[in-house]
C-alpha cells in the first residue's frame, strides 16, 4: 500500500489552523484549495458534546452540497463523519454564509456520480481510496 496518509496529529493541527484562518477572514482566506471550494463543517462531538469545526472540500449537490469523508486515506472514518451519524445535524459555513444541514450518505449511482465529479478535478481522493480498505463515504449535506 502506498503511504500518502497525513499523520493524524498533523491533520488535526492543519485543520484547526485552516478553520481559524477561514473564520478570522470571513472566508476570504482558506476558501479554496487545489481547485476545490472549502467550507467549514461544524458538528457536535458524539462523546464530548462540544462543537467541532473542520474544513472540507464541498461540491454542489442538489439543493445543498456533498463532501467526502476521506480522512486522507486512514482506515477509520473521520470524527466529523461519526459525529454526524450520532447527531444528524450540523452547520456548514461557506464564506460568510451559514447553513443548517442534515447528512445523507450517498450510495449506488448517486455516490458514483458525485465521486467521479470530485475526483475528475481533485485526484487526491483517488489516492486516498487506494490506501484504505474502507469505501470512502460521500455525504450529501442537505439544507434543513
Amino acid at each position: 500500500m502506498a503511504q500518502t496518509k497525513m499523520h493524524k496529529g498533523m491533520t488535526k493541527v492543519f485543520s484547526g489552523a485552516h478553520a481559524l484562518l477561514y473564520k478570522a477572514s470571513g472566508g476570504k482566506l482558506g476558501s479554496s484549495m487545489s481547485g476545490g471550494t472549502i467550507g467549514l463543517l461544524t458538528t457536535t462531538g458524539r462523546k464530548s458534546g462540544k462543537e467541532r469545526t473542520v474544513p472540507l472540500t464541498v461540491v454542489d449537490h442538489g439543493d445543498g452540497w456533498a463532501v467526502i469523508a476521506s480522512y486522507s486515506g486512514h482506515d477509520v472514518h473521520p470524527a466529523w463523519y461519526l459525529n454526524m451519524q450520532a447527531k444528524p445535524q450540523a452547520t456548514l459555513t461557506i464564506g460568510k454564509e451559514e447553513h443548517t444541514v442534515r447528512p445523507r450518505v450517498l450510495e449506488g449511482a448517486e455516490r458514483t456520480e458525485v465521486w467521479d465529479r470530485v475526483t475528475s478535478t481533485l485526484p487526491d481522493y483517488v489516492e486516498y481510496q487506494k490506501v484504505t480498505d474502507r469505501l470512502i463515504p460521500v455525504v450529501s449535506l442537505e439544507k434543513s
